[in-house]
């Protein structure tokens, strides 16, 4: 679905909003938080909305007000997978503004978002009259590129079963809720190709580390919801090796 079928909305203000205790923004001081409040746009996307494509030009950077967004690539033979999830307070767009260079994946509303635009314009301007702002967009890459090293060395020392439950663990602080008799339940915003694709590894390779979850009894799978009777079983599976 395009994006231009979002719906526009009145988005938190940029003093207040939720987002920016954990945004490249914070050091903006009132008067610069004032200009980005005028400058940006808010839009509500319902789940499966495009927020942006794939080799689309570099417009500007958003910013994830609340909601979660998958970050997809395509292959040259139309298959598209999940690389990475997004939430509220992270911004999304910005190696593509740096690099002067189209979006190299693009970026699909998981659950209802609100995400705030803000043109490449505005950016350079807000960066301008604060470089702290832009300083704060570098240690952001260097902490991808970090997470990339850390995802690499996982993939090698430790088992499709360990990174299926370590990205359990992960998802269970979004989408889990606790029952009464302390069983944790998961509503997967993923499918099973999805999940292979974010542990990088194959969907049959996922569809075995269901089974032996399965078996372990450590966890319950039912279509996208997952039952876990036991976190602390599910901890322990994560540190597995391979």
């Amino acid at each position: 679905m395009d994006e231009r079928y979002a719906t526009s909305t009145r988005a938190a203000s940029c003093f207040h909003c939720d987002a920016r205790g954990t945004s490249e923004w914070c050091p903006l001081e009132a008067e610069d938080l004032r200009l980005l409040n005028q400058a940006k746009v808010g839009n509500t996307y319902q789940p499966g909305q495009s927020v942006f494509y794939q080799g689309n030009p570099c417009l500007g950077i958003y910013c994830i007000e609340s909601g979660t967004v998958a970050v997809r690539k395509t292959d040259p033979h139309g298959n598209s997978v999940i690389v990475r999830l997004a939430h509220s307070g992270e911004t999304l767009g910005y190696r593509a503004f740096f690099a002067g260079a189209p979006y190299r994946a693009g970026a699909d509303a998981l659950t209802q978002a609100r995400i705030c635009f803000i043109d490449k314009t505005a950016v350079r301007t807000m960066m301008d009259r604060n470089p702290a702002v832009a300083q704060a967009f570098l240690r952001h890459m260097a902490r991808d590129l970090e997470d990339a090293e850390e995802a690499r060395l996982k993939a090698t020392s430790l088992s499709a079963r360990a990174q299926l439950a370590g990205l359990l663990l992960v998802l269970k602080q979004r989408f889990g809720t606790m029952a009464r008799d302390g069983t944790l339940i998961i509503e997967l915003p993923l499918s099973r190709q999805d999940l292979a694709a974010v542990i990088g590894t194959r969907p049959e390779t996922v569809a075995r580390a269901v089974r032996a979850l399965e078996q372990a009894k450590v966890a319950q799978f039912n279509g996208r919801s997952v039952v876990i009777p036991d976190l602390d079983a599910l901890m322990d599976e994560a540190d597995l090796p391979a």
